[in-house]
């Protein structure tokens, strides 16, 4: 009885072994592609499985993440016979983890290939400056081609970026010398830009300052001519007043034959060398010359 019992604990704990190392637990973005008896039977996505044993089997677990493959450089010929080496890297994802299993042998591999043959196919219609200068234009096509040869291996490639693109050593020393006179031309034009820019600067200023100075001087005689103009207007006032007083104050005629000869003495002053006077005006000074001179008799006795 004890032997019994023995042995069905033995079954049983055996029993528990074989169903514990049968649970398959598939972890995210992960999928297991299950045969059973030699034959494709199901792809197990993420959560618990249980397999049954000794029937079922794993055949691949694939990764449904990005992936990114980084192809060694090929060497490639251009259209007009330059030989360069091109190395890419292709980004692709899983869709379909049954047709990647039984698609193709070594996907990898095959997508190596089949990268290398299409960049040499579009290489070759492209001549060096424009395989040079037409980088996403080739990763397009190179994509393009891919995705649609790898659709019937469960396989979707997102983008091709060309890593490098190496021509030989003296097309190297060829383009840099090229940069250089290009960069050199640049400079020279720069500098003449500078120059241009400088003289019209110096030009500009030049103009403003003459511009400046013959406002200055302008303003200048503008204000010298409203001085002289205020000056005349002040005399001319004074005059005025003074006529406006002289007809206010009503004199007569011997004060204005005297004031007359006031004005006749005062000119004599000057360096005028004859002065006509009026009859009038001297017999006025003939009876002011008298009195005078009786003033002065008187003045003496």
């Amino acid at each position: 009885m004890t032997a019994g019992i023995i042995i069905i604990s033995i079954i049983i704990l055996l029993v528990l072994i074989l169903v514990v190392r049968n649970i398959k637990i598939v972890p995210q973005a992960h999928a297991f592609v299950i045969e059973r008896l030699g034959a494709y039977y199901a792809t197990w996505e993420t959560g618990l499985h249980l397999k049954v044993p000794f029937i079922d089997r794993i055949s691949r677990k694939v990764s449904l993440k990005e992936q990114v493959v980084d192809f060694p450089p090929q060497p490639v010929i251009t259209r007009d016979n330059v030989t360069m080496q091109i190395d890419t890297v292709v980004y692709f994802e899983i869709t379909d983890p049954k047709l990647y299993t039984y698609g193709v042998e070594r996907p990898l591999s095959a997508i190596e290939n089949l990268t290398a043959t299409t960049l040499r196919n579009i290489i070759g219609d492209l001549e060096l400056d424009n395989t040079l200068t037409s980088r996403d234009t080739i990763n397009d096509k190179i994509r393009f081609i891919l995705d649609e040869a790898t659709d019937a291996w469960g396989i979707k490639v997102i983008r091709v970026e060309l890593k490098n693109i190496l021509p030989p050593r003296e097309i190297q020393d060829a383009m840099e010398k090229q940069m250089k006179a290009e960069r050199e031309r640049r400079a020279r034009i720069l500098d003449a830009e500078g120059e241009k820019r400088s003289q019209i600067l110096v030009a500009e200023g030049l103009k403003e300052s003459a511009i400046l100075k013959a406002d200055a001087v302008k303003e200048q005689k503008i204000r010298e001519a409203q001085g002289e103009a205020e000056a005349i207007l002040t005399v001319q006032r004074a005059n005025a007043d003074a006529l406006r007083m002289l007809n206010e104050a009503a004199p007569n005629d011997r004060v204005i034959r005297l004031k007359s000869l006031e004005a006749f003495g005062k000119a004599a002053d000057g360096k005028a060398t004859k002065i006509i006077i009026p009859s009038d005006i001297q017999g006025l000074a003939s009876s002011v010359t008298a009195v005078k001179e009786l003033w002065n008799d008187t003045a003496k006795s």
